[in-house]
């Protein structure tokens, strides 16, 4: 049978500001990329999020960043290789710490935002994210786009190297991901993203926003928790998914 993990960015609030229903999207997804305070989150959210996650069998995942909690990790930033490693081999330990406590680990790792499209290409930072992983973690997964820079060196470090795929964003010729100030950059048609998750599932293929299909292989299918309406979506992505004959499981 063909099955697909589903995740879903969590813990992204700060204080009393939140932006995530981790709770309800937690009863839905099966890995939860969980922010670690460097583009959103905070201890408490972190605990309670690791606490919830363990709760439910849903694996928990560190979802790394650069530093930068005005710009919600989504401003270009240029960090020394050695200063980058420290700071992703910080963010999983600091995770760590609470899911170990929830009586679970950090099960894989997932840049973010700016360092997640920077690491497609990037040799240089795509090495030094993989170097954290290692330093903290020398088996972890990690989760990233296929065919990009971070994946190649995860694979030559011997850590299981996982692709994704994302429903709700448009995608280029080459399988890259459109730029979020592009029109058309984020795919808002229910129908559409219900569609565009189980062709990804079944066949391995997506359409690109030049219209022209295009190979996307993928064990994980990113569920977006930011966007209006994200809980009834990524309900219904999974209830399509199943009622397709598609298993919906953790890959890790």
């Amino acid at each position: 049978m063909t099955s697909i993990d589903l995740n879903a960015d969590l813990g992204e609030g700060f204080g009393h500001w939140t932006l995530t229903d981790d709770e309800r999207l937690l009863s839905v997804v099966t890995s939860a990329n969980v922010a670690c305070g460097f583009h959103a989150g905070d201890a408490p959210t972190m605990r309670r999020v690791c606490e919830l996650a363990a709760a439910r069998g849903v694996r928990i995942g560190a979802q790394v960043s650069y530093r930068d909690l005005a710009g919600f990790g989504r401003r270009a930033m240029d960090v020394p290789p050695a200063e980058l490693t420290a700071e992703v081999a910080y963010q999983i330990g600091a995770l760590e710490v609470f899911a170990r406590a929830a009586g679970t680990r950090v099960a894989y790792v997932k840049p973010h935002g700016a360092l997640y499209n920077r690491v497609v290409r990037d040799e240089e930072q795509a090495r030094a994210v993989v170097d954290g992983v290692v330093l903290a973690g020398p088996t972890l997964p990690v989760l990233g786009l296929p065919g990009s820079r971070l994946l190649e060196h995860a694979a030559k470090a011997g850590l299981p190297a996982v692709e994704e795929a994302f429903a709700d964003r448009a995608y280029t010729d080459q399988g890259t991901l459109v730029a979020r100030g592009q029109e058309g950059a984020l795919v808002t048609d229910p129908r559409t993203v219900l569609e565009r998750s189980v062709d990804l599932a079944r066949s391995g293929e997506v359409v690109a926003l030049s219209g022209r299909r295009i190979r996307m292989r993928a064990r994980s299918l990113c569920l977006h928790g930011d966007t209006p309406g994200a809980v009834d979506l990524a309900r219904r992505v999974r209830a399509a998914l199943e009622a397709s004959g598609v298993r919906v499981k953790a890959f890790a």
